[in-house]
Parts: structure tokens; C-alpha cells; sequence
């Protein structure tokens, strides 16, 4: 298990100190990292490089936004083989709801918790 959590963190620390290079040396914006991760792991996952990175790193390569679009890359990927080319409009949403659902449910017991301050 210790194995395994030291893989996750190594590659999920890879990523983000990719990302900190990005934002120190390049003049990209965050919104533009970002949307790069997520074109990244779609990229990755067509050419099948990113479903090892998966098996061997686990949490540390599906956390990240290059594993968003890994995911969404395989909801397709499914979809298609299933629905045929109706499955490339609808394979990355399916694939994807479980985490967005999961992310706007947390977003709103956030906001009912805890009170908005000005940052003034």
C-alpha cells in the first residue's frame, strides 16, 4: 500500500510541478495550463499512453486534470463503440457525470455552510 500511495504522489507531483514550471517560465495563463492538462490527457489516452500511466499510478494520474480528459477520452471512446457517432456527442458527458454531480454537490453544501465574506 505504502508502494502504491509513493507512485500516486510522484506522479501526481510531477504533474503539478509541470504546471508550476508553465506558470513560472511561460507567459501562459492558469485558464490556459489547465485547458492544456485536459487536451493533454485526451491526446494521451487516444494514443493509449495514458491508460499505463493509470494502471501504474493510480490517484496520482486520475486526479489531475490529465485524467479528466483521459476520462473523457474513454466515456467517447465507449460511447462510439455502443452508439456509434452519436456516442462522440454524448460518451464524455456520461462519463463525466458521476465527478461533476459529485463536485456541484459539494459546491452547494459549501455554500450553505459557510457564510460569503468581502474581501475588503
Amino acid at each position: 500500500m505504502f508502494i502504491d500511495i509513493l507512485k500516486a504522489f510522484i506522479v501526481g507531483g510531477i504533474f503539478c510541478a509541470i504546471g508550476q514550471l508553465l506558470i513560472d517560465y511561460t507567459k501562459l495563463t492558469p485558464a490556459r495550463i489547465l485547458t492544456g492538462y485536459v487536451v493533454t490527457g485526451v491526446i494521451l489516452s487516444a494514443f493509449g499512453i495514458y491508460e499505463p500511466l493509470v494502471d501504474f499510478a493510480g490517484a496520482g494520474a486520475t486526479v489531475p486534470l490529465t485524467g479528466f480528459g483521459h476520462l473523457l477520452a474513454e466515456g467517447v471512446r465507449t460511447a462510439v463503440d455502443e452508439k456509434g457517432l452519436l456516442g462522440a456527442f454524448t460518451g464524455g458527458f456520461t462519463a463525466a457525470s458521476a465527478g461533476i454531480t459529485a463536485a456541484l454537490a459539494a459546491g452547494l453544501a459549501a455554500s450553505l455552510v459557510f457564510r460569503q465574506k468581502d474581501k475588503t
